[in-house]
């Protein structure tokens, strides 16, 4: 897990960089120094310019980056491959591949030398990289089938750079005036993320997941999608499809297990991370795991992960967090986000992993499972409105008027407004924030509605049914925007790599083929990711396999009803996005909130949430305590570099 940096020239080559422009370079790689502090390397060749940053996982000792093939491919590369030596094997045998080290990244720069990006879907395991083609002058990147690690990229007229971070981009980027893409801003306000590929900065984007990019001079940026996950039902009996999960989930955490370093897991309430934990401790009996909680009733899952560790024969260390934990660090965690992400159950998370990184340097985690297999609640919902679904059209609108006649708050109103508005207009993703009205009153611009991300996606799905088109937008939207955005800022906060055994491509193929009924059955209203669970039998005990997930609960409404509350309502206050957000309108739902007349906490948090993103990287008036990097990078300079400052 480690962070990168490349530039590319769309000019010709013009010598040596001057030293402004190799101590430009090499300070934005510096911002990314948590991602990697075992090795700090910068490379300058004809062309093009990379930078890394090192955390040493496999070869430790040998395997730095960049990282050359043959003298055609220098590669920069963030993540694993679980298959690596699968494919060294392979290479060797079928093409007489050679290799200088035992690490995954040379086979990944000579996958890509003789397979090119048929490579791409052959590859197991979470990646963002660049493999630059010096014969050709092409450079080819990828992302995970997934989005597991994040890729960012500003075109400018000097050439191309990319980034695992967007602060990394931020000094090449030019004048800012005028940045800020204020339809992302919207969709944040929505989903509580910036959806792929659009962050807050309008030159700089995202590679979607599942995505290559090839770039030349003159030709620019062409990407194509090598990965589209797709939930199609098949005709499957019970036990082949709870073998299936089992035999894949068990072979994936093996795969994951594989490092020269210590590894631990992440441990909660739910079936997901306890299924994790029971498969690795079959192999690593001394697996050292962790978890999180708050000190408020109902607000931690620290009891329960104890009992189910020891259940499981495993050691546990748990973390509490306290509100001046939070005030003290969310200057630092938003500005680790980049973009904001108003998800509250980040900040266990940091913390979580702080803990962890004291005793590992790889941790597993349960990420991906609820899309995948159905674990969510709201994915009941088509059952539960189906017999309003199916009357006619005329007779749903009638309802409809009769739900706007019906007083706010009234019983019964909600359940006709949702059952007579179709599912493309009533579901997009599982936070959904501001209401289209509400935005309305908040944004003090207009900007492009919500659906702009959420139409296409539905109409890939025409031909599924209500719920896996409900998870096929979530695997596009909010899996990689939210769920796998918060894993991977959060855990390299701290050096430490995430590793998540359900986003792999034999459990993914599990699942792709579950029918709605293993999923959610009709029989047992109650129950989420029923296949899942049924796999686990005998695995992971029963009081955790039928337990519904907490998922880090946050208790972000008794926060803004106290010292927490106060510092909001004065970030609010002193805002300097006015022109953007009507600061009266987010003032008054906190008094509401607070007052108890409502429950407000996602929209103020959310509001919150970006004004302190505003003040960290547009006024400058917050600055987060970040740590130093301590070693210098090691620079390797060769003739005819690009000048691109």
């Amino acid at each position: 897990m480690c962070g990168l940096n490349v530039f590319v020239s769309s000019r010709p080559a013009a010598g040596a960089p001057d030293p402004a422009s190799q101590a430009a370079f090499s300070a934005a790689l510096e911002t990314m120094h948590h991602r990697g502090p075992d090795d700090t390397r910068v490379e300058f060749t004809e062309g093009a310019a990379f930078g890394f940053k090192r955390l040493a996982i496999i070869d430790r000792a040998e395997a730095a980056q960049p990282v050359h093939y043959r003298d055609r491919w220098t590669v920069v590369f963030n993540g694993e491959i679980y298959n690596y030596r699968e494919l060294r094997a392979e290479l060797i045998r079928d093409h007489g591949a050679t290799f200088a080290t035992e690490g995954d990244s040379e086979v990944l720069a000579a996958a890509f030398h003789f397979w090119g990006p048929a490579a791409l879907p052959r590859l197991r395991g979470m990646f963002a990289f660049a493999a630059y083609d010096h014969w050709t002058g092409t450079l080819h990147a990828a992302r995970d089938q997934f989005g597991i690690k994040p890729l960012y990229i500003l075109e400018t007229v000097d050439g191309l750079f990319l980034a695992s971070e967007r602060k990394a981009l931020l000094p090449f980027s030019g004048d800012s005036s005028a940045f800020l893409d204020t339809d992302a801003l919207a969709h944040y306000f929505t989903f509580q993320f910036v959806p792929d590929p659009q962050t807050l900065h309008r030159q700089i984007r995202r590679l979607p997941p599942g995505h290559h990019l090839t770039w030349t001079p003159g030709g620019g940026v062409r990407q194509t999608r090598y990965f589209r996950p797709s939930l199609r039902p098949l005709s499957l009996t019970p036990d082949l499809a709870y073998e299936g999960i089992r035999s894949a989930l068990r072979d994936s955490v093996r795969a994951h297990l594989h490092a020269e370093v210590p590894v631990g897991a992440f441990l909660s309430s739910g079936v997901d991370s306890s299924a994790i934990v029971a498969l690795a401790a079959q192999y690593k009996p001394d697996l050292h795991v962790f978890t999180a909680g708050f000190a408020h009733d109902g607000y931690s899952e620290i009891e329960i992960a104890e009992d189910t560790a020891r259940q499981l024969g495993v050691r546990i260390t748990p973390t509490v967090v306290t509100e001046d934990d939070v005030i003290r660090e969310l200057p630092r965690i938003v500005h680790l986000l980049d973009d904001p992400v108003a998800d509250p159950s980040l900040i266990p998370l940091y913390f979580l992993a702080q803990t962890a990184s004291r005793y590992v340097t790889v941790v597993l985690s349960g990420e991906g499972s609820d899309e995948l297999f159905g674990g969510y609640t709201i994915y009941r919902e088509p059952a539960s409105l189906a017999r309003v679904d199916r009357l006619p059209d005329g007779m749903k609108r009638g309802l409809r008027g009769l739900a706007h006649a019906i007083p706010e708050g009234v019983r019964g109103r909600s359940f006709l407004e949702r059952g007579t508005t179709p599912i493309e207009e009533r579901y997009y993703g599982n936070a959904r924030i501001f209401s289209p009205a509400e935005k309305a009153e908040l944004l003090r611009f207009t900007a492009e509605p919500h659906t702009a991300i959420t139409n296409h996606l539905y109409a890939e799905t025409a031909d599924v049914d209500d719920v896996a088109s409900m998870q096929y937008v979530d695997l596009h939207t909010w899996l990689p925007g939210d769920i796998l955005a918060k894993a991977d800022r959060m855990s390299m906060a701290h050096s430490l790599e995430l590793r998540v055994p359900f986003l792999d491509q034999a459990v993914y193929a599990a699942a792709a083929g579950l029918p709605t009924e293993l999923k959610l059955p009709s029989n047992n209203r109650n129950t989420t990711k029923h296949a899942l669970r049924e796999a686990m039998r005998g695995i992971v005990p029963e009081s955790v396999r039928e337990r519904r997930k907490l998922g880090f609960p946050t208790p972000t409404r008794l926060w803004l009803k106290g010292g927490i509350g106060d510092w909001v309502a004065g970030l609010i206050a002193g805002s300097g996005p006015r022109h953007l957000i009507d600061v009266d309108y987010a003032l008054r739902l906190l008094s509401e909130h607070r007052a108890g007349t409502a429950d407000h906490s996602r929209k103020i948090w959310a509001v919150a949430i970006f004004c302190l993103w505003w003040a960290i990287f547009v006024d400058g008036t917050v600055r987060p305590s970040l740590p130093a990097s301590p070693s210098p990078a090691s620079t390797l300079l060769r003739p005819a570099s690009p000048v691109f400052s």
